[in-house]
């Protein structure tokens, strides 16, 4: 995906969140990446110490699903996290 085009997703996202949820609230990341530990510590570094993480493998074990539950102050906070976890070569996050 393009640099425009993903900062259009996420201005998008941040016009939605802001309408329809109310600050602070506890936000759900889902993410997608290739099972390697380089790229999970890198996942883990975006998150801090008291965030929730549930990881899953898939059947064969090439890919982790990481679900990741923290209290956000904001829809910026939100989107800047997006912005950062797009930015690690192989994550997909939902």
């Amino acid at each position: 995906m393009k640099k425009d085009e993903r900062e259009d997703l996420l201005f998008r996202l941040k016009e939605q969140l802001t309408v329809e949820q109310s600050w602070p609230a506890v936000y759900m990341f889902k993410l997608i990446f290739p099972a390697d530990n380089r790229i999970y510590a890198l996942v883990r570094g975006l998150f801090p110490d008291e965030a929730r993480f549930f990881d899953k493998h898939s059947s064969k074990g090439n890919y982790v699903s990481v679900t990741v539950k923290e209290l956000m102050l904001s829809a910026e906070e939100v989107v800047e996290r997006y912005r950062k976890g797009t930015e690690i070569e192989g994550v997909i996050m939902l």
